[in-house]
């Protein structure tokens, strides 16, 4: 073989094969407490059957065996007028929790407020987080008085409707389920976020407004 043709084949480089790439992972959030605990505020405020909530929650006394541990826990939270203690802890701080493992069976203080931990795996269950994040993606959407008190008024006379028969009501704002939910972001509608939002999802007036636990 001639020199020229040597130096040819020297240039020349394998094809290479053409196939999908791969797409390139995107880096991790790592999950944080104060995440968890503004999704775990979150819940709670759409939940119409808290009362209230404060944080962090006055000093307990837990009796574990023959041993006295105080504890203050992250938030009280009132249900139906009964107060229980709630930490909220990512993985790894749950393994260093002095309650850990008395909480499994379940514990209650020496002034009979229940004593419970929130993790990820609670906090982000679905289907009530992405029912959550859908109903706080709402809470800028404005609505006017007229569409305010139509919708209200809707429900006084019903009772329950139907998300999509509710948000029927609503005359001025271009998306009427998007405006029914910012109303349940005031505290003014309760909707069953522990189920997806669906055409039926039922809608009710609340009652009671939830107390913000930092007044803001």
């Amino acid at each position: 073989m001639s020199a020229p043709a040597i130096l040819d084949l020297s240039d020349r480089r394998p094809e290479r094969r053409q196939g999908p790439r791969r797409a390139a992972r995107k880096p991790t959030v790592p999950l944080t407490r104060s995440s968890l605990v503004a999704d775990f505020l979150a819940i709670c405020e759409l939940d119409p059957e808290i009362e209230s909530l404060r944080a962090p929650a006055g000093a307990a006394t837990f009796r574990i065996g023959d041993s006295a541990i105080e504890h203050v826990a992250d938030f009280e939270v009132v249900r139906d007028g009964q107060a229980c203690l709630v930490d909220v802890l990512t993985d790894e701080d749950l393994l260093a929790h002095p309650l850990r493992t008395a909480a499994i069976h379940g514990l209650v203080s020496e002034d009979g407020r229940h004593f419970s931990i929130e993790t990820a795996a609670s906090i982000r269950a679905e289907p009530r987080f992405t029912t959550v994040r859908l109903v706080k993606a709402c809470r800028r959407t404005p609505v006017t008085a007229g569409d305010r008190v139509r919708v209200l008024h809707q429900l006084d006379e019903a009772g329950t409707m139907r998300l999509v028969d509710c948000a029927g009501a609503v005359m001025n704002t271009q998306d009427g389920v998007a405006a029914v939910l910012a109303l349940a972001c005031e505290g003014l509608i309760a909707v069953d976020i522990n189920r997806p939002i669906l055409p039926e999802t039922p809608v009710r007036r609340r009652r009671l407004p939830y107390a913000d636990p930092f007044a803001f």
